[in-house]
């Protein structure tokens, strides 16, 4: 958990900086791509990508351990996997805060308890909420399972496409990455790791 908690703490070091200075900032950006920001079609412009913004990296604002709080312990006795599949993922890459558009599989095995299906989409939102890399999204996820659920062990996979290099730089548009990361008796118990990558795949 070291580095969801290293990237936790320094997120919460951030700077106060109030939406009219966001706007401020936007209104300069309109002017150096060539823009007028005072023009008609523009006016608004800042404040709504202000807004949207707000929407796109609210996982800042969000805990996805607390999301994990409530479990169930009346599970008479499952003890195999837990796969949740095809969780739709949008992110904002760290390095030119372009999109990141893809799918999120997750598989955890029980130890006692389980956690209600919606919190699974709702850890990969929290993270996917905030600026990026793939292989720490994945990571993030995991970790965050593992600790939060007390699993036995825990399966992430993340197939993305990259606007940063499907509209820009190298241009590969059918380009998509994929990233695993396992925990527990997914990493030590390959028959389970096995089993998981068949269920994502169908």
């Amino acid at each position: 958990m070291k580095l969801v908690k290293d990237i936790e703490k320094s997120s919460s070091k951030k700077p106060e900086v109030t939406d009219k200075q966001a706007e401020e900032a936007f209104k300069t950006i309109l002017t150096w791509i060539g823009e007028n920001p005072n023009r008609e079609g523009l006016i608004e412009t800042p404040k709504r990508v202000v807004k949207a913004f707000k929407e796109y990296f609210k996982g800042y604002h969000q805990d996805a351990s607390a999301e994990l709080l409530k479990t169930f312990g009346d599970v008479e006795g499952y003890d195999d996997m837990v796969v949740e599949k095809n969780i739709t993922l949008e992110s904002h890459c760290e390095h030119h805060m372009a999109p990141i558009i893809g799918v999120a599989h997750i598989a955890y095995i029980p130890n006692k308890k389980v956690v209600g299906l919606s919190k699974l989409a709702r850890t990969v939102e929290v993270f996917s909420k905030r600026l990026q890399t793939q292989e720490r999204l994945t990571m993030q996820i995991a970790k965050t399972l593992m600790s939060s659920l007390e699993a036995k062990g825990v399966a992430v996979t993340i197939d993305a496409a990259h606007q940063c290099m499907t509209m820009r730089g190298i241009k590969k548009e059918k380009a998509t990455t994929v990233t695993n990361y396992y925990l527990g008796t997914f990493k030590e118990d390959l028959s389970y790791q096995n089993r998981y990558l068949r269920y994502i795949a169908k």
